[in-house]
């Protein structure tokens, strides 16, 4: 046996996206974080770059909150109380009493029923979609919708499968009409935020045109949203896109990875969905939960965005995106209007949209870009990721590289 011939098709595979210019890559590593200091907020230290601090512009911590005291010696007592991992799955031994506590309280948080705890949001979609999709099953998607949604669909396998173009609520209100008395349910899932571009579904306006179909299946038309991008960064206490685009999922996935600064991933729905959920999905079932230490650590992280604390950390997230956007639009850039903290640069060319995130890392700034295939052809970026321990010192620093970009 021998891996060689395999290899070289392999090798050729990472050439060609290489030379495409959507190759990852090697991995930059974090060797350490230094604090705030004179105006600016924290910096990074790349192993491999020396003692050259960078500005972090493409982390999901949207609040700062990883970075808390309060949320790292929460983590860290229960660490000391329950040990570093959680030795067994839940429905073995692995359930402990962090691991209740943050279900309970995530539930409380969303007004619903109950929630479940996943190792990751990607591992909660993948977990939870194939268990709502049965013999004649439609699954209706947005077309910018996240790749975990795309392969959880790819794994459900469902009889039938719709994609409606980005945001077209006209769209799918004609597949809604075209599929009655062909099939028992439909499943509608979209996320709360985009990811590439910081927009949010029109939920209140999905959930009545649903809402006008569901005694036109027999078994009804679900709606499932991952809000992973909205929860604890939209919205003036954090709930997310049902906030500020109103309405209410039928089965809502979140994470705790982003906005909550830790890790793990959730849904949230009725108590009849989440109890049918634990007996059926298997990347619940047969995978270890987070540990009792990283739940310890999301529940101080959710109880900080549950309070006067967390709406005043919103807000100031929320102005300083709106000065990066209007930093932006006035030096020429192209971006697209919101007050999510994800700001995209829209360059819509590979080369350029490479040489740009070169640019600014020669300037001790970290930033991602995305090309096709990760966004469709003409639509390739720089995502900047605002967080709420960024300072106008920062933003007007990256401002001010970014002006210095010759295209």
């Amino acid at each position: 046996m021998s891996l060689t011939k395999i290899e070289t098709l392999l090798h050729a595979k990472v050439n060609q996206l290489q030379l495409q210019g959507i190759g990852k890559g090697h991995e930059k590593v974090v060797a350490g974080i230094l604090p705030a200091a004179e105006g600016f907020g924290p910096r990074y230290l790349l192993e491999g770059f020396g003692n050259s601090p960078y500005l972090r512009m493409n982390s999901n911590a949207y609040l700062g909150l990883g970075l808390d005291r309060r949320v790292i010696r929460a983590e860290a007592e229960a660490v000391e109380t329950f040990g570093a991992g959680p030795g067994a799955v839940r429905f073995i031994s692995g359930t402990y009493r962090p691991h209740v506590e943050l279900e309970k309280r995530l539930a409380e948080f969303h007004s619903r029923d109950a929630a479940m705890l996943f190792s990751a949001a990607y591992a909660t979609m993948l977990g939870v979609l194939p268990q709502l999709i049965a013999e004649d099953t439609l699954v209706v998607s947005d077309a910018l919708n996240h790749n975990c949604i795309i392969n959880a669909i790819r794994l459900a396998q469902p009889a039938r499968k719709e994609v409606f173009a980005h945001g077209d609520l006209v769209a799918l209100d004609k597949i809604l009409a075209a599929y009655r008395g062909q099939v028992k349910r439909v499943c509608v899932v979209v996320d709360g935020v985009f990811s590439m571009r910081g927009d949010h579904a029109e939920l209140g306006k999905i959930g009545a045109i649903c809402g006008n179909y569901d005694e036109s299946y027999e078994q009804g038309v679900i709606t499932l949203v991952d809000d992973s991008h909205g929860v604890g960064a939209l919205g003036r206490t954090g709930r997310g896109t049902e906030e500020v685009a109103g309405g209410k999922a039928d089965i809502l996935v979140g994470t705790l990875g982003k906005a909550f600064g830790v890790n793990g991933g959730y849904v949230v729905s009725s108590a009849a969905v989440i109890a049918y959920l634990r007996e059926s999905a298997p990347l619940y079932i047969y995978s270890n939960p987070i540990t009792p230490g990283e739940a310890a650590a999301a529940l101080s992280a959710l109880q900080i965005v549950d309070s006067r604390e967390g709406v005043n950390l919103l807000e100031r997230l929320r102005g300083l995106s709106l000065r990066l956007r209007s930093g932006l639009e006035r030096l020429g850039f192209e971006t697209l209007p919101g007050e999510h903290p994800i700001v995209p640069i829209l360059i819509r060319d590979t080369g350029k949209t490479s040489a740009l995130v070169e640019h600014l890392f020669a300037h001790k700034i970290l930033a991602t870009g995305l090309n096709y295939p990760v966004v469709p052809k003409g639509e390739q970026e720089i995502r900047l990721q605002v967080s709420a321990n960024h300072t106008e010192k920062d933003l007007d620093y990256l401002l001010e590289c970014l002006a210095k970009f010759k295209y």
